[in-house]
C-alpha cells in the first residue's frame, strides 16, 4: 500500500460519516433541552422560594394581627362598663347628699321626693343602656319572666295569673336578666275557703 493510499485511508477514517453528523445534531439538540429545563427549574426553585418567603411574612403578619385582636378584646373587655359607670356617679353623688341631708334635716317629704327623683333619673339612665324593668303584676305567669316564690287561691283573677310581685324583673335588651319574683294565683278549692301558700 502506497503513502498516499494510506493518508486518503487515514483522512477517510477521521472525516464523520452522516450517521456520525446525526448523532452530534441530537446531541447538541439534548445539551440546548438539559440547559433549558436546568434555567426553568432554576427559575422555579426562585419563585418557590419567593413564595416561601411570602408565606413566612404573611403568617407573621396574621400573627400579629391576632395578638393585636386579642390584646384590644382584653382592653374592651376590661373598660367596657366605662360610659356606663360614668352615667350612674351622678345618682351615687345624689344619694350620698340625701343621706347627709337626712341627718341634718328632719324634713322627710323633701327627702322622700329627693329619693324619688335620683331613682326616676336612675331608671332612665338604666333603659338609655337596654336594661328595662318589666311589669309582673295582673300578668299572666310566663316561666321565661316570672320565677313563682308562692301560689294563693284567688276569686277575682284567673286562674295562673300574677297577683303580687315580691322583686322587680329586668330585662337587658330582649333577653332575661332577673326573672320577677311573684306569687301566682290559683282556683280556691271547692269548699275551703281558706288560703294556701306554699314556697
Amino acid at each position: 500500500m502506497t503513502k498516499e493510499r494510506k493518508i486518503e485511508e487515514g483522512i477517510d477514517e477521521k472525516r464523520p460519516t452522516p450517521e456520525d453528523d446525526g448523532n452530534t445534531v441530537q446531541d447538541d439538540a439534548r445539551d440546548e433541552k438539559v440547559k433549558e429545563l436546568e434555567q426553568a427549574l432554576e427559575a422555579k426553585e426562585c419563585e418557590l422560594q419567593e413564595c416561601r418567603d411570602k408565606m413566612l411574612r404573611l403568617a407573621a403578619e396574621l400573627d400579629n394581627f391576632k395578638k393585636r385582636m386579642e390584646r384590644e378584646k382584653e382592653e374592651h373587655m376590661k373598660y367596657a362598663l366605662e360610659a356606663f359607670a360614668k352615667e350612674l356617679l351622678p345618682f351615687l353623688d345624689n344619694l350620698e347628699r340625701a343621706v347627709e341631708a337626712a341627718k341634718d334635716n328632719q324634713d322627710l317629704e323633701s327627702l322622700l321626693q329627693g329619693l324619688e327623683l335620683t331613682l326616676s333619673g336612675y331608671l332612665k339612665t338604666l333603659e338609655k343602656f337596654g336594661l328595662k324593668v318589666f311589669a309582673a303584676e295582673g300578668q299572666r305567669f310566663d316561666p321565661n319572666i316570672h320565677e313563682a316564690l308562692g301560689v294563693e287561691e284567688s276569686h277575682d283573677v284567673e286562674e295562673n295569673t300574677v297577683i303580687k310581685e315580691l322583686l322587680k324583673g329586668y330585662k337587658l335588651h330582649e333577653r332575661v336578666l332577673r326573672p320577677a319574683l311573684v306569687v301566682v294565683s290559683k282556683k280556691p278549692a271547692s269548699g275551703c275557703g281558706q288560703e294556701e301558700n306554699s314556697v
